[in-house]
């Protein structure tokens, strides 16, 4: 089977809807000029903010294919769960391979932005180490879900990433938060894991999406205000 489409938000819609409602909010706190500072300590200028959130959220939904697996039995048309949160597997309408992706607002913009953060703070150092705290925590608990791919507790990697930032680099903890747990996320969540996704019968597997993108996309606003 193929899938009819390797784009698809990967969250099931109450959590979909939930996370744009967490954004309305946090775009009313921006013009009231809350969260606006935190995100100033990253070094983002508030006017970028709003659309840069957005975009990570509707990111999700796009899946840019790199490479095809091959053939295995397939879950298809339904959904998972793990840890409370609903995932989509997305419906296929042909046999037999699984579609290797990169999530665009759960992987290329937050890769972006952790590049560019690591830039203009110099945080090159404190990134390694907070990058490989955050991963080796985040791989412990990353699970295989059938169907999905590799799903991680929602809000491990934002806590995680906190607590590795303020130690390390004080002056700059919110940028690296930010750094440590997107990228901690993705590459102990989905790259470490990439041998196991054949396995998991998923439709499309998305580096950065589902299973993932809570916790990068959580990452982005828990991490910088926690730190």
């Amino acid at each position: 089977m193929r899938p009819s489409s390797p784009h698809f938000f990967p969250l099931a819609l109450p959590f979909i809807l939930g996370f744009f409602l967490l954004l309305a909010f946090l775009v009313a706190l921006l013009e009231v000029g809350v969260l606006g500072y935190a995100y100033e300590k990253l070094g983002i200028d508030r006017r970028y903010i709003s659309a840069l959130l957005m975009l990570s959220l509707l990111g999700s939904y796009v899946n840019i294919p790199i490479a095809e697996l091959p053939a295995e039995p397939m879950a298809a048309g339904r959904e998972a769960v793990f840890f409370g949160m609903r995932y989509i597997i997305p419906s296929v309408m042909e046999w037999p391979r699984t579609i290797l992706a990169i999530n665009l607002g759960g992987a290329v913009i937050p890769t972006l932005l952790s590049a560019y953060l690591v830039m203009k703070h110099a945080l090159y150092g404190p990134a390694l180490i907070g990058v490989a705290v955050v991963a080796v925590l985040v791989h412990g608990l990353a699970r295989p879900v059938p169907g999905v791919g590799i799903a991680v507790p929602t809000l491990v990697p934002p806590l995680a990433a906190a607590a590795v930032a303020l130690p390390l680099a004080r002056a700059s903890a919110p940028a690296l938060a930010y750094v440590a747990g997107s990228m901690g996320t993705l590459i102990g969540g989905d790259l470490l894991n990439l041998g196991k996704i054949q396995g998991l019968g998923a439709p499309v597997a998305s580096i950065g999406g589902a299973g993932t993108f809570d916790g990068v996309f959580l990452t982005g606003i828990i991490a910088v205000l926690l730190a």
